[in-house]
């Protein structure tokens, strides 16, 4: 009886550790405008940027937008971004 509750017990720990090793906050989709040093240009990423904490590279980054054409609308309004002709 004590084996099987044991077994019981082992196997509900690695159900759980497996659980949490594989379980991952779920991320936004959605679209990125990022100010970038290196191409002083404002681009539209998809995935949530890093800002530098020195602001080398990135040293904005605003977001998220539900749409391409969103974030487009967004990149104009700000006016660290040079103008671009729409891709």
């Amino acid at each position: 009886m004590k084996s099987m509750a044991m077994k019981s017990m082992l196997l509900l720990a690695l159900a759980c550790a497996a659980n949490a090793a594989f379980a991952r906050w779920p991320e936004y989709i959605g679209f990125w405008v990022v100010g970038n040093r290196a191409t002083n240009k404002c681009e539209i990423v998809t995935t949530n940027p890093v800002i530098d904490a020195d602001g080398r590279v990135i040293w904005f980054g605003s977001g998220p937008y539900k749409s391409l054409d969103d974030a487009k609308l967004a990149r104009s309004t700000i006016r660290e971004c040079p103008k671009v002709d729409d891709d």
